[in-house]
């Protein structure tokens, strides 16, 4: 069975073209609203840009397991498959495969933030500056 190779843009690409993406104020408001902010950026990056007050924040590595509503390493916010997620990455490339997985567990209203992290700033919405 011959397998189709594909590269990242393009894998981007048809990913994103299956769910709707936020940006950073519709991400803001939706938090408000009780959408979950999840934050997949590594420790280095937090510790240099800060933080977004109120977001989660979950290693990519563990995501699946941590948002999983059936998993037995959930965390607690994680209630149902209809819970409103939108994963934060540093630009907004990592945090869209990160949300296709989480569509491939059911978690089906899972988008990510455009532009990630640094759009969020750009935007001058709330950060918790490092120490």
């Amino acid at each position: 069975m011959a397998v189709s190779a594909v590269g990242i843009d393009e894998l981007l690409e048809r990913v994103r073209a299956t769910y709707d993406r936020v940006g950073p104020r519709e991400a803001y408001e939706a938090s408000l609203d009780g959408a979950l902010l999840v934050d997949i950026r590594y420790q280095a990056l937090r510790d240099r840009d800060g933080v977004i007050p109120g977001a989660v924040v979950v290693e990519r590595n563990e995501l699946e397991w941590r948002l999983d509503p059936l998993g037995s390493h959930r965390l607690p916010e994680a209630v149902s498959h209809d819970l409103r997620v939108v994963v934060i990455c540093n630009e907004g490339y990592a945090s869209s495969l990160a949300a296709a997985s989480l569509h491939a567990l059911g978690l089906r209203r899972a988008t990510d933030l455009t532009g990630g992290f640094q759009a969020w700033r750009a935007a001058d919405l709330p950060v918790i500056a490092p120490p």
